[in-house]
């Protein structure tokens, strides 16, 4: 099975940029979309072709901000949880397939001046206790932007973006937490010394210069990392200022 995961920063601008195309050559089993940005009545007045594919939205309650969507190939069972009451920026999906919890997670930005780090810790540990309890009932897959980069490997200029939105000691420390809970890093697992990136500024030519940061994860419960054959980094797809990572399992 081949799980993609993708922060497209808009749905629509994605389709324009040729998101039908990617998907027609990568042939997902199932991807998780972060950033879609449309609200369910503008989605209603559109016609995605998404034609081999289920679709599961959960957008914002605020028109074109953040949103979360699942593609699932037609043909494989899935079914979604109910939407988190606390979550009104659309942010977590769940879904059930089979043997396993897979969540799709546009996790909250601190912000430049830090203004929503204290908010964006309280939400990632409200999750982390719903992850919790998901994953004793079977194993849990999370995707998504983390919008964290954990250790100074996972982001090209470390030392200058110490205490920066993204690289905060209180955000890493939560990510230690959250993989302490039972989680693993697929792409760190497979790949412990490889310098890739899956997110640039879209200042200063920084894909180009590839001064990026790895903020995208799939992370897994311990007891089915064994069933990971593949983790990887899509990083010379375009079309938005993340690129998109995946997995294949058995």
């Amino acid at each position: 099975m081949k799980i993609l995961s993708w922060n497209v920063n808009g749905i629509r601008a994605a389709i324009r940029k040729g998101f039908v195309e990617f998907l027609n050559t990568e042939k997902p089993d199932v991807i998780g979309l972060q950033e879609i940005k449309i609200s369910d009545a503008a989605r209603a007045q559109e016609n995605f072709d998404f034609a081999d594919y289920q679709e599961f939205w959960n957008s914002a309650d605020r028109p074109g901000y953040s949103g979360t969507a699942f593609l699932v190939k037609n043909g494989l069972e899935a079914k979604a949880l109910p939407k988190l009451s606390w979550d009104d920026e659309g942010r977590v999906q769940v879904i059930d397939i089979d043997k396993f919890y897979l969540a799709n997670v546009y996790f909250p930005n601190a912000k430049d001046d830090l203004s929503r780090l204290g908010w964006k810790i309280d939400w990632n540990d409200k999750l982390l206790t719903y992850f919790k309890k998901l994953a004793k009932k079977k194993p849990l897959i999370v995707t998504g932007d983390y919008n964290v980069a954990n250790e100074e490997i996972d982001l090209a200029r470390p030392k200058p973006n110490v205490g920066n939105a993204g690289f905060t000691d209180q955000e890493r420390a939560w990510m230690k937490r959250f993989l302490a809970a039972g989680f693993k890093d697929t792409f760190r697992q497979m790949h412990p010394n490889k310098v890739q990136y899956s997110w640039w500024s879209y200042r200063a030519n920084a894909r180009a210069n590839n001064v990026g940061w790895r903020i995208d994860y799939f992370c897994v419960s311990d007891r089915i990392l064994k069933k990971v054959s593949k983790a990887f980094i899509l990083d010379k797809v375009l079309g938005s200022d993340h690129a998109p990572i995946g997995i294949e399992i058995k």
